[in-house]
């Protein structure tokens, strides 16, 4: 009885030691923070987009030109192809955190079930041992030495019995962390999955964009200025108007009423050709109609790359009525959008220019007070209709007859 009580307090002391330099390691292991491989690859490729970023700024402080806009798009087009491979990097870098993060959960998972083990067997021995009396283990003993070596097992036993427990709770939290940044990590490779689809998405409206820039201007300098010119002018006009207007001897409409015809005064400084530049203000401050008009109307784009659900925006979401009778034909979006942000201040289209495949007639698309007039635009006299909605929202319709 004495022989195996102490051949089994020397093996448990020895599971134990064991035990502790295991768990030493898995816990040291696994409180190493989980961070993305350091990818000179990723920083080279972000240090690119930073340079390309400041080149765009600068060249859209200089003067417009079509060569100095096609050098924008194109610096835009490689910029788009860096952020997509700068995201695909981040992937790759978080995919492999993943793989190591779960090694680390599956060896964590291995140290618990190891402790939980010596845990069991040192309630077993504590048990036998605390059915011994210190006179029996005196009698058992072959001598003093003996007697003292047994006591002395007895508290390293007890002192590691404590030390196991803090550990083992230790090991507990490590792995809940471990299980923590595994999740996040999982989430952040879906956000940037979403990001990169984006981008991919964007690359290629960029590269249409130019395809229209080209075809509009058919490359010629002198065509792209009179572009320019009249899309500068134009939105001058409109907002000298805007700011100045005084409402005044207005007529009472009601959604639906015909209230002007589609024209093209402002011609030929700032009109291309017939057709409505429709838009809304609040108070002064122009408003995205997207947010307005309602998304079931049947209308289509007249270029495939000038989509205006795109750059921010996601098409119309609104409940109102469209200006024109159906089918639709979208010119220019709102917006940062397609080649036409190269005409504009900041890339920036204040309304929607649209026309109608059956009608010329413009309605009012709720109810409100009309109101007409004119203003000079370059050289030319440029029309138009204004309702006025109450609490500050006025609608306006540019270049009518």
């Amino acid at each position: 009885m004495s022989f195996a009580i102490r051949t089994r307090a020397c093996l448990f002391l020895v599971g134990i030691l064991l035990a502790m330099v295991f768990l030493g390691k898995n816990v040291l292991f696994a409180q190493t923070p989980t961070t993305s491989p350091s990818s000179s690859k990723l920083s080279e490729i972000q240090n690119q987009i930073r340079d390309l970023e400041s080149k765009i700024t600068s060249l859209q402080g200089q003067q417009k030109t079509l060569s100095s806009q096609i050098t924008t798009m194109n610096n835009q087009i490689r910029l788009t192809e860096l952020r997509i491979s700068s995201t695909k990097q981040q992937i790759v870098d978080l995919s492999e955190d993943i793989d190591t993060a779960n090694k680390k959960i599956s060896r964590l998972e291995e140290a618990l079930d190891s402790l939980t083990k010596v845990l069991i067997n040192r309630v077993v021995v504590t048990y036998e041992f605390g059915n011994i009396g210190p006179l029996q283990i005196l009698l058992s003993s072959n001598s003093i030495s003996s007697f003292v070596s047994r006591v002395n097992y007895l508290r390293i036993v007890q002192a590691h019995d404590r030390k196991v427990i803090y550990e083992t709770q230790q090991a507990k939290n490590d792995y809940t962390n471990q299980k923590a940044i595994f999740e996040e990590k999982k989430a952040k490779v879906e956000t940037l999955q979403g990001q990169l689809e984006g981008y991919v998405a964007q690359l290629d409206q960029d590269k249409k964009s130019k395809e229209a820039l080209l075809e509009v201007t058919k490359n010629d300098e002198k065509k792209y200025q009179e572009l320019l010119a009249k899309s500068r002018a134009e939105q001058s006009a409109i907002q000298g108007v805007i700011r100045a207007l005084e409402l005044k001897d207005g007529t009472p409409v009601k959604q639906g009423d015909p209230i002007a015809v589609v024209g093209n005064t402002g011609a030929p400084y700032c009109s291309t050709g017939p057709h409505l530049h429709f838009e809304f203000t609040k108070d002064g401050n122009v408003q995205d109609p997207n947010n307005y008009l309602r998304p079931n109307a049947s209308y289509e784009y007249s270029y495939g790359s000038d989509r205006y659900d795109y750059y921010g925006t996601v098409g119309p979401r609104g409940d109102w009525n469209w200006p024109l009778d159906e089918v639709i034909l979208v010119n220019q979006g709102y917006g940062s959008h397609g080649y036409a942000r190269s005409f504009y201040p900041n890339g920036t289209h204040s309304g929607i220019d649209m026309e109608s495949k059956s009608s010329s007639i413009i309605k009012a698309p709720r109810d409100g007070t009309l109101y007409k007039g004119g203003t000079g635009c370059g050289g030319a006299s440029m029309n138009y209709a204004a309702v006025d909605h109450g609490g500050g929202l006025i609608s306006w319709y540019w270049h009518v007859q």
